[in-house]
């Protein structure tokens, strides 16, 4: 069966994924009138928005197993139904615990937008293809990113939240039907394995040693870059760094582009890489570094320039895709799913530990130590660098024994 070209199925695909990036960053711009319409503390505040990573992660595994059974076209126009219903009800909701429901549907339905198409590619594409093809698929991501920040910001000064999460709703059924009309079904496995089977599968990957070498560090990196760009950093930019709302989204707007140009890099330039020699795991590695360096340039404040440290923070996340890319190089194809939606369990499981976490650090701080909001922060950032630092040194110390691939 020869693959179907690549842009086919790229719309639909894209269209899905940049609106779950949408969903996860849209909180962050939206928080201030959530904070004064429902009179939260920063702690429900993180648990509100964490809902969504929480619901996202849980929902991992499961479709994992479905996406590797079934396939992504007949899986991820389905949760993108629910994730319609969730924005519906985010719109509508007046109480915190009607909103937390709602974004744990829009999570659980926006579980596949990434790991479906990764699914595709590895299926249909050649391995030496696969980082670049996944690298233009992050690009829609990275747009979605985008679109939530400044755009959303301009579009908050003629309608309400309200609107816009009903605008988001039918945008998200119009890209199911999308999807489900152009996307192919992609080969049937030779014999399809039963429940049990598939559920020994997901245990083969959670027991495998390559799994728990790349885990705590795109876990923790990714997890808090997440945290941060979907919540935190307006907070930060306003409460510490003294900016209005309108120069914060224009900061995220920043982060949002050099996370973009990095996805761009790796659509280019991966797959020429790869054939001299530098691999997906030398761009993840070095990518986290650079991210986990801008990290600590803008907790400790060193520059001035607050803009540079914010877009070397997004520039150097783009290598996160490679992370599934690195560990697939240990298992077979028939697993890919569900090594995927395990990796994205940990780092979503990630974000919402660290997005809430950051909200309870904050108020704890107030309480206990009695420092204001800004102060929380600091302290609150500062915990997310050092255990950022000490997965990082974990990945380097595992780096010989993990890094060449070997076929499972």
């Amino acid at each position: 069966m020869n693959p179907p070209s690549f842009l086919r199925i790229y719309v639909g695909f894209s269209a899905a994924y940049m609106l779950s990036y949408m969903y996860r960053t849209v909180n962050a711009v939206i928080s201030p009138e959530l904070t004064k319409e429902l009179g939260i503390s920063a702690a429900s505040l993180g648990l509100l928005t964490s809902t969504y990573f929480l619901a996202f992660a849980a929902t991992q595994v499961p479709a994992g197993m479905l996406l590797d059974r079934y396939g992504p076209r007949r899986i991820e126009p389905v949760l993108l139904l629910v994730a319609a219903g969730g924005a519906l009800a985010f719109a509508t909701s007046d109480g915190l615990a009607g909103l937390v429901f709602a974004r744990a549907l829009i999570g659980a339905g926006t579980a596949v937008c990434l790991m479906a198409p990764l699914k595709a590619i590895s299926a249909w594409y050649p391995g030496n293809r696969q980082a670049s093809l996944s690298g233009w698929m992050m690009v829609a991501g990275g747009s979605g990113a985008l679109l939530a920040t400044a755009p959303l910001a301009a579009a908050l000064t003629l309608v309400s939240w309200r609107v816009v999460f009903v605008a988001l709703a039918v945008v998200t059924v119009a890209a199911a039907v999308l999807l489900f009309f152009t996307v192919p079904d992609v080969p049937p496995p030779a014999r399809a394995p039963g429940w049990a089977e598939q559920w020994r599968g997901v245990q083969r990957v959670f027991c495998s040693e390559r799994f728990w070498w790349l885990c705590p560090l795109a876990a923790t990196a990714m997890g808090s870059f997440m945290a941060i760009q979907g919540l935190w950093s307006v907070p930060w930019l306003m409460e510490i760094d003294g900016y209005t709302r309108a120069a914060a989204a224009v900061h995220l707007l920043v982060l949002g582009i050099a996370i973009v140009v990095g996805y761009f890099g790796l659509g280019l330039f991966a797959t020429r890489l790869a054939q001299r020699g530098i691999g997906a795991r030398h761009l993840f590695a070095l990518g986290f570094a650079i991210s986990i360096g801008a990290l600590a340039l803008i907790t400790t404040r060193t520059l001035a320039f607050t803009y540079l440290p914010w877009a070397l923070y997004g520039f150097g996340s783009a290598v996160n895709v490679l992370g599934f890319t690195v560990l697939n190089e240990g298992f077979p194809r028939e697993l890919t799913a569900r090594a995927n939606t395990a990796l994205n369990l940990l780092m979503f499981g990630g974000s919402f530990v660290m997005q809430w976490g950051i909200g309870l650090f904050i108020d704890a701080a107030r309480n206990s130590l009695g420092t204001d909001t800004a102060g929380g922060l600091r302290l609150a950032f500062g915990v997310v660098l050092g255990v950022n630092l000490a997965a990082y040194a974990w990945f380097v110390y595992g780096w010989r024994r993990h890094a060449i691939a070997v076929a499972a």
